[in-house]
């Protein structure tokens, strides 16, 4: 991809890290990378464009809409991504009427500006850094939820431990560091600091040296200062001033206990030393295996979901940090195992291209795609109760309508070659239909396969795992009015694999997940991917939830068993990229009719559904 970074960087904020951060894991995978800021030396290989994006006066905007404009033009720009309100406005509108998409990575509660209600300026996805700014975003800024996603910042843990590797001694002393900008809301946390926990701590522990580490010294507030130069006064060298460095992780490398929130406590958990959480939101304490989740909501503090007060026990912080400096020990290894795990560069950033490539494919393939659900093909109508079936004769009348009609078949594998940039978008069809069919049964083989390739048409074959699995045992054996239906073998699956069709997985058994223990449903969808695959000798990226049963903990389990997509029933978003692990798609039974046929192929379909049905 083509990638446009647009920010204001008039100092080297977190913000500024995480572009830099994403711009260089991005740049090792082989795409291509610009940065627009108000600096042309960040740290990075990216080609960088100098232009005053912190600058918000009208004629400063027109200009910086204008540099976007052809910047864009001028480099095939695939998507432009934004790092502050600033950056998103200007990118709005250097951007309208145009094809390219805009992320925008949201680090911090958002002020209400009539623009924001006006226009759409945060673009197509919005990226939250964690769940309390999600939270924010969609209950106060009252943004579309189908449009956030929760990534959070991205840390090169490696290089991390190599600086801080270099820089450890065995003598160093005990040391608690402030880490964060001295001016506005960390200031003022500063300021409290000074005041109200580092003087009993210095008082109280004599070895015991204060490190203050950030930008903006000059903005401290003026008690602050005081405070800070009478400590001076008393303990001297004990007291290290050190402002802003990019030597960050050599300084965690030398201290004890952190105070400090956002990318710093997640570096210093990273390379195990303990933190208290103290942001511009919140205190949330001593960073346990207990609190960690909680932690990580607030951004470790610095965010909160809804206005409200933000006042902090500072005797609470004091009795933290005296706690732990009069017994220090190391971070409990499951912490430092999660935020590294979590915060992962490599993860992150795959997760923001996914983001990217999302946006992408939304913008320019805004409607719905009708996604169609068949299971069984049969020759004559069925005693069955559960109506999941459509006779040979009435499928055939099916694909002469999609035929009449000018409907394209692709598969979900189709379109994933086209999100990802594999398949020009220009060879996108103008109106395209998705053909799913689930179970596997033998007359898909004997009556659907035929039919198919009669039209020259493919679609996405959903299989159990379990190739020993020969008929509809989960309806067959738990109904005894239901009939049996068989299976087909591995040969007869193959015969799809070798027409051109995608299969995909439907777990080892037909579970309903949501019912199951997490691992033992995770088991499920796991195993099935790697059973079909080596069994068909075909990739497996998507995957359709038995029943359309799932819940938050299935999704998550479907994504981190590695596949692209996770196809639901009568449930999902308003388009396949609001939420690609619950696709929404249409049932299909034994009668319908042109007129239904008309309904559920339409591109304002899902839009009725929802309204119809408020699904």
């Amino acid at each position: 991809m083509r990638i446009l970074h647009v920010l204001s960087a008039n100092f080297y904020a977190g913000s500024a890290a995480y572009a830099v951060q994403l711009a260089e894991a991005h740049l090792a995978q082989g795409h291509q990378v610009w940065m627009l800021s108000d600096s042309d030396q960040l740290p990075t290989r990216a080609t960088q464009l100098k232009a005053a994006i912190s600058n918000r006066k009208y004629r400063q905007r027109l200009q910086h809409i204008q540099l976007i404009r052809r910047l864009v033009q001028r480099e095939g720009i695939d998507v432009v991504h934004a790092h502050s309100r600033a950056a998103s406005w200007v990118a709005y509108f250097g951007l309208l009427g145009s094809k390219v998409p805009l992320v925008s990575s949201v680090h911090g509660r958002q002020h209400l500006h009539a623009s924001t209600s006006l226009f759409d300026m945060y673009g197509d996805k919005v990226i939250a850094i964690c769940n309390n700014l999600r939270t924010h975003l969609q209950q106060e800024v009252q943004m579309d939820p189908a449009k956030i996603v929760t990534i959070p910042n991205g840390i090169a843990f490696g290089q991390l431990e190599a600086v801080a590797a270099r820089s450890a001694t065995a003598s160093e002393p005990p040391r608690l560091a402030f880490i964060g900008r001295f001016n506005g809301g960390k200031g003022e946390r500063a300021a409290a600091l000074l005041q109200q926990v580092f003087p009993a701590l210095l008082a109280e522990l004599p070895a015991l040296r204060l490190a203050l580490i950030g930008g903006e010294m000059e903005g401290l507030p003026a008690p602050g200062k005081a405070a800070l130069a009478g400590l001076q006064a008393s303990y001297g060298e004990r007291v290290e001033v050190v402002g802003f460095t990019d030597d960050v992780a050599a300084w965690l490398a030398r201290t004890t206990l952190v105070i400090g929130a956002g990318r710093v406590a997640i570096e210093a958990l990273g390379l195990g030393r303990n933190v208290l959480a103290l942001g511009e939101a919140s205190y949330a304490g001593l960073v346990t295996e207990a609190s960690l989740e909680d932690a990580a909501a607030s951004n470790f503090g610095d965010i909160s979901p809804r206005v409200g007060a933000t006042e902090v026990d500072y005797a609470a912080v004091l009795a933290d940090a005296r706690a732990f400096l009069s017994q220090p020990r190391p971070v409990a290894a499951g912490v430092q195992q999660q935020v590294r795990a979590r915060y992962d560069l490599s993860r992150v950033a795959a997760a923001v291209l996914e983001a990217y490539l999302s946006a992408r494919m939304k913008k320019a393939v805004p409607d719905y795609i009708p996604v169609l659900m068949y299971h069984k093909i049969p020759d004559a109508p069925l005693a069955s109760k559960h109506q999941i079936y459509v006779t040979r004769d009435n499928f055939a009348q099916h694909l002469a309508y999609f035929k009449k009609r000018g409907l394209t078949p692709i598969t979900f594998a189709d379109y994933l070659r086209f999100a990802r940039g594999e398949t020009p978008l220009s060879q996108f069809p103008g109106r395209p239909i998705i053909l799913t069919f689930d179970d596997g049964y033998t007359d898909n083989y004997t009556n659907l396969l035929p039919l198919m390739q009669q039209y020259g048409y493919r679609g996405v074959l959903y299989l159990l795992g379990d190739f020993d699995l020969r008929y509809n045992k989960w309806d067959a054996d738990t109904d005894p009015d239901e009939p049996r239906a068989e299976i087909m073998d591995a040969g007869q699956k193959q015969a799809f694999v070798a027409a051109g069709w995608e299969i995909g997985a439907h777990t080892l058994s037909h579970p309903r997940l949501s019912t199951l223990p997490l691992a033992e449903a995770a088991q499920e969808i796991r195993e099935s991917k790697a059973r079909l695959e080596a069994g068909l000798h075909t990739t497996v990226e998507t995957f359709a939830y038995p029943y359309g049963d799932l819940n938050p903990a299935v999704k998550q389990a479907v994504r981190a068993a590695g596949f692209a997509l996770g196809i639901a029933t009568d449930t999902g978003g308003m388009h396949l990229e609001d939420d690609r692990m619950q696709v929404f798609r249409v049932n299909m039974f034994p009668n319908e009719t042109p007129g239904s046929l008309f309904k559920k192929t339409s591109p304002w379909y899902r839009k009725y559904y929802r309204w119809k049905r408020k699904k």
